[in-house]
């Protein structure tokens, strides 16, 4: 709202509430804010390297095309170095703390990698998505770790 007051959004906007309030600055929460930026890059590290494959085309084109293969990563999405830079970004901000939820409204790899990086982190995930999510998108979120909210 435009004048500082907080709309009331029902459950979602309590647990929002909840931690807008919560000191940023305790030397437990840059402790395990250290920690997990640790987790996170240690993830970046192993997966540092994407491969890339090359595809052959007629040498007369004078062309080498290579393609990356993002399926390496651990949860083989397109979206696990978007999903990792989001957590990064998040935690240099001092938005995620000890316990803080993740919520994205997402149907795709983008929630499959974020649940992903939430239980690295020991965070609850939750995505919010349409009900005609496939039951595959949804199976890939929850071995995750991701707890799906289905909408009409």
């Amino acid at each position: 709202m435009a004048d500082g007051s907080r709309a009331d959004t029902g459950e979602l906007g309590a647990v929002v509430e909840q931690f807008l309030d919560v000191e940023r600055g305790s030397r437990r929460d840059r402790a395990w804010s250290d920690e997990a930026v640790r987790r996170v890059q240690a993830d970046a590290n192993r997966s540092a390297d994407t491969h890339l494959l090359r595809f052959e085309l007629p040498a007369d084109w004078g062309i080498d095309l290579y393609l990356k293969d993002e399926s390496t990563h651990p949860t083989g999405s397109l979206k696990h170095r978007l999903a990792r830079s989001l957590f990064l970004y998040a935690l240099a901000n001092g938005w995620l703390k000890e316990g803080t939820p993740v919520i994205e409204a997402s149907s795709g790899s983008t929630a499959v990698s974020e649940a992903y990086f939430a239980r690295l982190l020991e965070l609850p995930f939750t995505a919010v998505m349409p009900a005609s999510t496939s039951p595959e998108k949804i199976s890939l979120i929850e071995r995750e770790g991701g707890r799906c909210h289905l909408v009409e």
